[in-house]
């Protein structure tokens, strides 16, 4: 069978087009628009085992020699030197000493500020008749509070959307590479600066955690920046737009949400699962055959679970293709499984719960001010999430 081309038509058509795929097998051959190819896989069951198959590598290196990656140097390496590309041990080493400084109890600390920059979009948010829910609300708001959270000043933010928003597009190599080398520049400026004078927002407490007497590196503090700027903002942003939408798609379970506030967890947890921020897992490689299924696929083979099948597959739950807020959606693979699972989830799920929950007690006859049929989706591989969200504030 030739490889499946993964175009825009199939982008728009991700949902049957998984289904059918599920239905086919557990793994399919793919190639994308710049031709790289990979297998996919489908499955959640399937998708368990390569996202926690130690023979199944994350790191770089292994990539870039097996693959012959980045031989001309064009992208600032420094940004994809992260934990999320790594194998142990030095993954452990460098989520041991993250997690030093990204802890729960920060995360909480959060919340307060979380809640007054939501109030004041949502005040901002008042002033119209209708916006696109994106621009206006679900790209700032967790855009700010990463950045706050890394130390990067009101009036670099906007230009740090403009990189990231590059950096996990699908245009040409070139514009790509100018963004990850302006971004690697201001993230070691700025490490330097932090460095003589910390303050307290996440960054300088990463320069400062330490275990046994190891502390991270330049490299590994720019790229762990960079990690948290795109994981923490390209996720929140779809969580928010997608459970938005979902949710006024389906009126029933707006209304018993709004009934029912108490409600909201679970909400979050089912609006991950039903249309997940991320499509597909970062990209691993096979150091040795790989068994998914009934298939082998062989060693130094690109392999790329989908998160957004799998979350659909109605072998592990029940009338998937429904939206259901009181569903028990655990177990869903949204923010991944195994060693490389969300470092972050906590503070998503955080974000997702305030900006929700206060965006249908301020406006709760919020609605779509287009026809669905006239939306569209992210031209991604990698993120699902829709191009705009227009809305009107007051119904």
């Amino acid at each position: 069978m030739a490889a499946i081309a993964v175009q825009d038509d199939f982008i728009q058509q991700r949902y049957s087009r998984y289904a059918s795929l599920r239905d086919e097998g557990p793994v399919t051959e793919a190639v994308t628009p710049r031709g790289m190819k990979f297998w996919l896989v489908t499955r959640y069951e399937d998708a368990k085992v390569v996202l926690s198959d130690p023979t199944v590598s994350k790191d770089r290196d292994t990539m870039d020699r097996v693959l012959g990656w980045n031989q001309d140097g064009k992208y600032a390496r420094a940004l994809v030197a992260h934990m999320l590309n790594t194998d142990p041990p030095k993954h452990t080493r460098l989520r041991k000493l993250v997690s030093k400084a990204f802890t729960p109890g920060m995360v909480d600390r959060l919340r307060p500020r979380i809640e007054q920059i939501t109030s004041d979009l949502l005040d901002e948010m008042a002033t119209h008749d209708r916006v696109d829910l994106l621009d206006a609300f679900a790209f700032p708001l967790p855009i700010t509070v990463i950045c706050e959270l890394l130390g990067v000043p009101e009036g670099r933010q906007d230009e740090f959307r403009q990189w990231s928003n590059l950096v996990m597009s699908s245009e040409k190599w070139d514009k790509i590479a100018g963004a990850t080398q302006a971004m690697s520049a201001y993230l070691k400026d700025m490490i330097a600066t932090l460095r003589a004078h910390p303050d307290d927002a996440l960054m300088s407490a990463l320069i400062q955690a330490s275990e046994d007497g190891d502390q991270l590196n330049e490299e590994d503090l720019v790229a762990m920046a960079f990690l948290l700027m795109i994981a923490g903002h390209e996720t929140t942003v779809n969580l928010i737009g997608n459970g938005v939408y979902a949710l006024l798609r389906n009126p029933d379970q707006l209304e018993l949400l709004k009934s029912d506030p108490s409600l909201l967890p679970g909400a979050v947890e089912e609006f991950l699962r039903f249309d997940s921020p991320l499509d597909h897992s970062t990209l691993r490689v096979t150091t040795e055959p790989l068994q998914v299924g009934d298939v082998l696929v062989p060693e130094h083979q690109i392999v790329v679970v989908s998160l957004v099948s799998a979350n659909r597959d109605g072998d592990r739950f029940a009338d998937p293709d429904r939206l259901d807020i009181t569903r028990k959606a655990g177990g869903h693979l949204a923010f991944g499984h195994g060693i490389h699972y969300c470092l972050g989830a906590p503070l998503a799920r955080l974000e997702g719960k305030v900006a929700i929950g206060q965006l249908f007690a301020r406006f709760p006859d919020l609605a779509l001010a287009v026809d669905p049929a006239d939306l569209r989706w992210r031209f991604s591989t990698l993120i699902h999430g829709l191009q705009s969200l227009p809305v009107l504030v007051n119904g």
